[in-house]
This record gives structure tokens, sequence and C-alpha cells, in this order.
């Protein structure tokens, strides 16, 4: 540590990628252009609550980070390990008592350092999913709200163009529940086609993702399942006026229809 020394230790992320064939013990590692030598490497954690790689690390000296690569002349985090999960909170308050009395801090005025438990970032980490989840639903409803009136005003404007076509339907003996049926299955048919084209855009987006921002993605089949639900439902519930309309239609105005 007094000496700075350029000794590194590797996450196995790290050691697997650099050095897939051999062992990176002994090896040097180059961090902003400055050689360190491997004399380690850490035991595989995998990822943490927030969903981050914890063994994509390389762990230096903090003397030497501070003096050859940052240049900081002070420590900007502190990771610490309690013995077990029933001793965290004693931790928290030792550490408080010890940074309090480093930092010459007086007993009325506030702390000038946080400290937080994996408890506290799963439960940010939470919060934060919850928000996500309203927005994105926000987003989702609104979403399937214009695309039902997209769906409604498209087959509108089929009936009109095929009013004479329905007038002719009901004048060799088509009912009036035999065209509502064909229009609400035409209208099922376009929801259906937009919720498999969504479920493509989606199941693509979230491996892009998983991919090149290493965030974790998991598409279930329950998910698909209730896709298509919705889809059926949009088309249902938005496709009912226009077929109604069509069903509802006089076979003689129908036919004299210009």
């Amino acid at each position: 540590f007094k000496l700075a020394g350029k000794v590194c230790v590797t996450g196995r992320t790290v050691s697997d990628k650099r050095f897939p064939d051999s062992s990176p013990v002994g090896q040097n590692i180059r961090i902003r252009n400055v050689p360190f030598k491997v004399i380690g490497v850490l035991t595989k954690k995998g990822q943490n609550a927030m969903g981050q790689d914890q063994d994509d690390v390389v762990l230096a000296p903090y003397t030497t980070v501070t003096r050859r690569l940052t240049w900081y002349p002070y420590l900007r985090q502190i990771l610490v390990s309690a013995s077990s999960p029933s001793n965290i909170p004693v931790a928290q308050k030792q550490i408080t008592e010890l940074l309090r009395m480093r930092h010459k801090i007086a007993p009325y005025e506030s702390d000038d350092f946080t400290i937080r438990n994996q408890a506290d970032l799963a439960n940010a980490a939470t919060a934060t999913t919850e928000i996500l989840t309203v927005l994105l639903a926000s987003i989702a409803s609104v979403s399937l709200l214009v695309g039902g009136i997209g769906i409604m005003n498209i087959m509108l404007v089929s009936v009109t163009e095929r009013t004479r076509e329905i007038g002719i339907r009901m004048s060799v003996g088509a009912r009036g529940r035999d065209i509502l049926t064909q229009f609400l299955i035409e209208a099922l048919v376009l929801s259906l086609l937009g919720g498999i084209a969504g479920i493509i855009l989606g199941v693509g987006g979230s491996t892009a993702i998983s991919m090149f921002a290493k965030w974790p993605t998991i598409i279930t089949v329950f998910s698909i399942i209730l896709s298509f639900g919705f889809s059926i439902a949009i088309g249902i519930f938005f496709g009912f006026y226009p077929a109604r309309k069509a069903a509802m239609l006089n076979p003689i105005d129908a036919l004299r229809y210009e």
C-alpha cells in the first residue's frame, strides 16, 4: 500500500475475457495504459441485486489507484462485508461513529457521508422497478387505445366502401349476424397481426438490450399469451361498433349506395 505497487486482483469475468486459455496469475494487464501484475483471481459471485456483474472488476491497492490512475486525494466509496447479516446494523453504527470521528463532525452536524447496505440497494431497485412498471404500463395503455381507435377507423372506412357488397350479401340470404361475424373476424385479424408484430419487436428489443446493455431480461410464455389475449380483446372491443353498423344496414339502401 505505501509503495503503491502496480498489482491487482481480477474478477472471474475479466480473467476469462483477457486470459481465456491460461492462468492470469503472474501476467500483466493494462489499466489506463498502466501495467498491473495480476496476483490473484476473485471467487465467482455472479450478479448483484441491481443486475450488475460483480465479477467484471479489477481490484488494486487504493494508494495505487489514487496516485497512478485517478489522482483523487480521497476515497469516494468503501465496500465493507459484515461477518453475518445479523451484524449489519451494529457494523453500520460502528462505521458511522468511526467516520464522524475521523471527519471531525460535531454532534449537532449532519453526516457528510452516506452508508447503504444491500437491503437499502434492493429496496431502491424495487422502487425503481415499480416506477418503471407503472410508466411502461401507462405507455402501453395509451398505445393500445390509439391502436384500437385506429382499427375502428379502418373498419368504419371498410364498411363505408363495401356498403354495396354488404347489400348484395344480404339480398342473397346473409343475415345480420353473418355480416357482424365477418367484420368482427376482420377486425380480429388486424389486431392479431399488430400483436404478432409487437411481440416480434418486443422479443428482438429485449434480446438486443440483454446483449448490448448487459441487462438481464426475461421473456415468459405467460407474457406472450397475455399479449395475444389483449390483441384479441382490443380487436373485438373496437371492432364491434363497425361490425354492428354493417349488420344494421338496410339491404335496399345498401344496394342504392353509390
